[in-house]
């Protein structure tokens, strides 16, 4: 639900020190900064040193599909420079970001000469098609209030307000749809069954709830 990589932004403040490193940068993007535009041509990899950012597609329909939520070591742009294509999806800045900026021919640079960079650029890949493949599994086996849970359990976690337009389009559905199972969770009540047993251990949840009816 929010992935992470510390090992990358390790290796990355580590290289950062060194005087190849001088060609990247560290940025920082307001919460609601669209710093990746879907369908554009970008020059530069992002390797999130704080924050929070969602990663996401837009339909033709308007509509939009959030495809993960991303912390501290997650990278953005890797696939178009490896690839040499546009944009494949959007990335916006949820809370306050600051990012490193890596040039591509950088990035490129680093696959070639640091094994060590390679590893972690193939773990990362490797992580990303097994939680999409969970994450696929997950939304057959458990309800749309259980992922609700998660995703305030998530927010109480991490200290960050996630909209209900955004919530909804991580759960893929519509907004009425989304107010109809936080009204019927809400409406439960106790919580008391197992299955949120070990997620509801906390004392603003109710502060969570009230701030989206």
């Amino acid at each position: 639900m929010l992935r992470t990589n510390l090992t990358f932004l390790s290796f990355i403040e580590r290289f950062c020190t060194e005087s190849e490193g001088g060609t990247i940068t560290l940025k920082n993007f307001k919460a609601g900064y669209r710093f990746i535009e879907q369908g554009e041509k970008i020059s530069n990899i992002y390797i999130i040193k704080d924050g929070i950012s969602k990663c996401f597609i837009s339909e033709e329909n308007g509509k939009d599909f959030i495809i993960e939520f991303l912390g501290k070591g997650e990278v953005v742009g890797e696939l178009e420079a490896l690839k040499k294509i546009d944009c494949l999806c959007n990335v916006a800045a949820i809370s306050d970001v600051t990012a490193y900026v890596i040039p591509d021919h950088l990035f490129l640079s680093l696959i070639n000469k640091s094994s060590e960079f390679t590893t972690i650029l193939l773990q990362e890949l490797s992580t990303r098609i097994i939680q999409t493949s969970t994450r696929a599994s997950f939304q057959q086996l458990y309800t749309l209030e259980y992922a609700l849970l998660k995703l305030l359990k998530l927010q109480a976690d991490e200290h960050i307000s996630i909209s209900k337009e955004d919530m909804a389009a991580y759960l893929g559905i519509s907004v009425r749809s989304f107010n109809r199972s936080l009204k019927q969770m809400i409406d439960k009540g106790g919580f008391d069954t197992p299955e949120f047993k070990n997620i509801l251990q906390l004392n603003n949840m109710k502060t969570l709830l009230e701030r989206l009816k």
